[in-house]
């Protein structure tokens, strides 16, 4: 990692104030591979994970980064995987402990730990929150016990309820991950998942169209999945079934009650900063006068090695000034309430001269709507949010 000094230099930006920073720390390890996720996740052999050298590795990776957020207070964190919830309460005491220490955390900071439905998980549930876990994000998938088998789930459908119901117990805020549009699923099946996702009273509601991404297994054993009309008519039914059940759609696939979004993914899609921590993590840093996306290491041991030499980043760029744009949009037109040029111009240091054709397009194709220098997409915008984005890229 470069000295702080490299990055203040001058450059092609002009941010008059730096956006609020989250952290994210990356636990690679899962009990079994799935076949549809494309993230940096690794079998544990015999469900042992390396606990207590991975967590002084993720401390000295935050020792080697502090210089570049030195003094930026942290609004939330979120402990991603992987599955988190493999590890022990104690290593995330120890975990959120040296985050604590290390970082300036608000006072009212969001850590959020996603975790699995198995019983093993589920019974360490209050353990996390006394660790100092506020928010946990479980990853059901599906209330079928088939399509749970089809996803290569490890948990079934009673260990989900379960899980839920502990999580109710133990957590103010908590959130449910669903997917739709699974190999065998009709839209009636969608509605018996979302009708049981719901009974449990979730404050918060993830619900995400199953998608074949490369170098997967589903990739290359692609199942038979819904026809896109079919996708299409679960969609308007997750929506109706929500918005009944007091759930707003504040994002294309995020809902929640009054209160209960979550800060740190809202902080991502408003095009704020986050400090990636962890094997494989992405991180976005601005200065004064750039913006810096930076990658660790990749492989679990290797990033170990390389972060406790002080070393855990392997690339690092500088977003290019005529990229700035479309890496907003991809981002912020992701939310039903847009955002406000004052937003844009303070995120990315560009003027708004740098986006007025493609908003007047967008506006010309009913994609977007502009009222009071706030930027919505329009319910066409939402529904074609790809070719909305698309719009926005550099020629």
């Amino acid at each position: 990692m470069l000295d702080a000094a490299h990055y203040l230099r001058p450059g092609p930006l002009q941010l008059r104030a730096l956006p609020p920073l989250s952290v994210y720390v990356h636990l690679p390890w899962c009990l079994r591979k799935c076949p549809y996720c494309d993230f940096n996740s690794h079998e544990a052999q015999g469900g042992a994970v390396p606990e207590q050298r991975y967590v002084d590795a993720l401390m000295a990776d935050l020792e080697a980064a502090l210089p570049l957020v030195w003094g930026r207070p942290v609004h939330s964190v979120f402990i991603g995987g992987g599955t988190p919830s493999l590890f022990s309460p104690q290593a995330i005491e120890a975990l959120i402990g040296g985050v604590r220490a290390r970082l300036n955390l608000d006072p009212g900071c969001e850590i959020t730990l996603e975790a699995n439905p198995g019983t093993f998980e589920k019974d360490r549930f209050r353990a996390f929150r006394d660790a100092g876990v506020t928010r946990l994000s479980i990853g059901v998938q599906s209330f079928n016990d088939q399509h749970l088998r089809a996803l290569g789930r490890v948990h079934d459908r009673r260990q989900a309820i379960a899980a839920a119901e502990e999580a109710a117990l133990a957590f103010e805020t908590f959130n449910l991950d669903l997917m739709y549009a699974l190999p065998g699923q009709d839209l009636a099946m969608l509605e018996q998942d979302l009708a049981q996702a719901l009974a449990l009273v979730p404050p918060h509601l993830s619900v995400y169209h199953l998608t074949i991404e490369p170098n997967t297994f589903f990739a290359k054993h692609p199942p038979a999945l819904p026809e896109d009309d079919v996708a299409w008519s679960m969609l308007d039914r997750i929506t109706e079934m929500t918005s009944a059940a007091g759930l707003d759609r504040y994002e294309v696939s995020a809902y929640a009650k009054p209160g209960h979004a979550c800060k740190h993914n809202l902080n991502y899609w408003q095009f704020g900063d986050y400090l990636g921590l962890g094997a494989g993590a992405h991180g976005k840093l601005s200065f004064p006068s750039r913006i810096v996306r930076q990658v660790r290491f990749r492989e679990p041991r290797l990033y170990m090695d390389k972060a406790l030499a002080g070393n855990a980043v392997t690339q690092e760029q500088e977003v290019p000034r005529g990229q700035l744009p479309f890496e907003f949009m991809l981002n912020a037109l992701r939310l039903r309430g847009g955002f406000t040029l004052k937003t844009f111009f303070e995120r990315t240091g560009l003027p708004l001269s740098a986006i007025e054709p493609q908003l007047a397009q967008a506006r010309a194709q009913g994609l977007l709507e502009v009222k009071a220098a706030r930027v919505r997409p329009t319910d066409r915008g939402f529904d074609f949010l790809s070719d909305l984005q698309a719009l926005f890229l550099a020629e």
